[in-house]
C-alpha cells in the first residue's frame, strides 16, 4: 500500500529525486526541436520564420495546458492525471516523428505542448507537503531537475539528430514517456485532493485567485518577462551557431546545453538561500546577470568562449528569477497550490512564447544584434517591474 503525503510533514528524498527527474524526462519534449530546427525546415522545406513556429506552438501549447489541466490537481487524483498525460505525450512524440508536413508538425507540438505539464503538478507537491523549513530547497531540487531536462534535451537532440536525423530523438521520447508512466505508477503516494466541486467552479476560482492577488500577479508577471528573456537566446542559438564564423553542426549546437546545465545545477543552491536575502533581491540579482550575459553574448559574439559564458550566466540569472517567485507565489494560498501555480506558470510560458516569437522575428530583419536587443529589453523590464514594486 502507497504511503499517503500530509501537508508539511515532509517528502521522502528518494521521492524527490525521482519526480526530479522524471520531471527532466518529461519537460524535455518541448525543446527536443530546437537545436533541430534547420535541419527540420530543410527537410519539409520551410523557411526558418517558419520552422520557429514549431517552439512557438510548443510553449502555447504548454501554456494551454498549464491554465486548463494543471487546476485539475486539485480536484482529482493527481496520478491518475500524470499517467493519462504522458501516454497522450507519448502519442504526440510518435506523431512528431512520423510528420511529412509542416502542419502535422505543428499540431503535433501544440499536443506536445499541452500534455507536457505534469511537472508543474510536481512542484506544488513538494510546496505542499514538505517541512516549512525546506519548501524552498525541495522546490529548487525539482526546478533542477526540470531546467537540467530543458537543457539536457538540446544536447541530446543535437547529438541524435546529427548522426541519425532529426526524426529518431522522437521516437526515443515516446518510449521514455511509456516508461515515466510505469515508474509514476510505482512510486508516487496517494494525496488528499484540495478542492471538493465542479471543475467550472474550480476554474472560476482560478481566476478569482488572479483578480484578488497582487503579489501572485507581480511575481507571476515578472518571472515570464525574464523566461522570455531565457528562451530568446535558445530560439535562435541554432541558426547563429549554423552560419558564420562557426558553421556548427546539430551536435556541437546541442552540446553547448552542457553549459547550461552547470546553470541550473545551481537551483538547489539558490533555494537554500531565498529566505535569508529575500525575494526581491533576488529579482535584483537574476535580471542583471541576464542583461550581463547578453552584453557578452552581443560583444563577444564570434567567439565560443562568449557564446558559452553567456548560456552560463543566463541560466544561473533564471534559476534566481525563477526559484524566489515560484516559491512566493506557492506560499500564498497553499490550499489551492495547483491553481496558483497554472497562474503563475501560465504566465510564465505566455512570457516564454513571446520572448520566442520577438527572437524569430527580430533575427529575421535584424540578426543577432535584433535578438540580443530583445533579450536586454526583457530582462530590463522585469528589473523596472521589480524597483517599482514593494515585493
Amino acid at each position: 500500500m502507497k504511503r499517503v503525503l500530509e501537508e508539511n510533514k515532509g517528502i521522502p528524498a528518494s521521492l524527490l529525486w525521482m519526480l526530479a527527474i522524471i520531471a527532466g524526462i518529461s519537460v524535455a519534449n518541448l525543446y527536443y526541436n530546437q537545436p533541430l530546427l534547420n535541419k527540420i525546415s530543410e527537410d519539409l522545406r520551410v523557411s526558418e520564420f517558419t520552422a520557429n513556429l514549431i517552439p512557438m506552438t510548443t510553449q502555447i501549447g504548454y501554456a494551454l495546458g498549464l491554465l486548463f489541466i494543471i487546476p485539475l490537481g486539485d480536484l482529482y487524483k493527481r496520478r491518475n492525471i500524470i499517467v493519462i498525460n504522458f501516454l497522450l505525450l507519448s502519442v504526440s512524440m510518435s506523431g512528431f516523428a512520423v510528420a511529412q508536413n509542416i502542419y502535422f508538425v505543428l499540431l503535433a507540438s501544440l499536443i506536445t505542448g499541452i500534455c507536457s505539464v505534469m511537472p508543474q503538478i510536481f512542484i506544488p507537491i513538494a510546496a505542499q507537503f514538505s517541512q516549512p523549513e525546506k519548501k524552498a530547497q525541495n522546490v529548487g531540487v525539482l526546478v533542477s531537475g526540470l531546467l537540467t531536462g530543458i537543457l539536457g534535451s538540446r544536447v541530446v537532440s543535437g547529438i541524435v539528430g546529427e548522426y541519425w536525423g532529426w526524426r529518431t530523438i522522437f521516437y526515443i521520447a515516446s518510449v521514455l514517456m511509456l516508461i515515466c508512466i510505469f515508474v509514476i505508477v510505482r512510486i508516487l503516494p496517494d494525496m488528499p485532493s484540495n478542492y471538493k466541486g465542479t471543475y467550472t467552479g474550480l476554474m472560476k476560482s482560478v481566476f478569482t485567485l488572479v483578480k484578488e492577488n497582487a503579489t501572485l500577479r507581480l511575481v507571476s508577471l515578472r518571472a515570464g518577462i525574464c523566461f522570455g528573456c531565457f528562451l530568446t537566446l535558445w530560439a535562435c542559438l541554432a541558426f547563429k551557431m549554423s552560419g558564420a564564423p562557426f558553421y556548427a553542426g546539430n551536435n556541437v549546437i546541442g552540446m553547448l546545453g552542457l553549459c547550461g546545465i552547470a546553470g541550473a545545477m545551481t537551483a538547489s543552491f539558490v533555494g537554500k538561500f531565498v529566505r535569508i536575502l529575500g525575494i526581491r533581491m533576488f529579482n535584483y540579482i537574476g535580471c542583471s546577470i541576464m542583461i550581463l550575459s547578453w552584453l557578452i553574448l552581443y560583444f563577444f559574439q564570434d567567439s565560443y568562449i562568449g557564446i558559452i559564458a553567456g548560456i552560463i550566466l543566463i541560466d544561473i540569472g533564471m534559476q534566481c528569477v525563477q526559484i524566489s517567485n515560484q516559491t512566493c507565489a506557492l506560499s500564498l494560498v497553499p490550499q489551492a497550490s495547483n491553481r496558483v501555480n497554472t497562474i503563475f506558470m501560465t504566465t510564465y510560458f505566455l512570457g516564454g512564447s513571446l520572448g520566442t516569437f520577438l527572437a524569430g522575428t527580430f533575427w529575421h530583419q535584424f540578426g543577432w544584434a535584433g535578438v540580443t536587443g530583445v533579450g536586454i529589453c526583457l530582462a530590463s523590464c522585469s528589473l523596472l517591474i521589480t524597483a517599482f514594486s514593494k515585493h
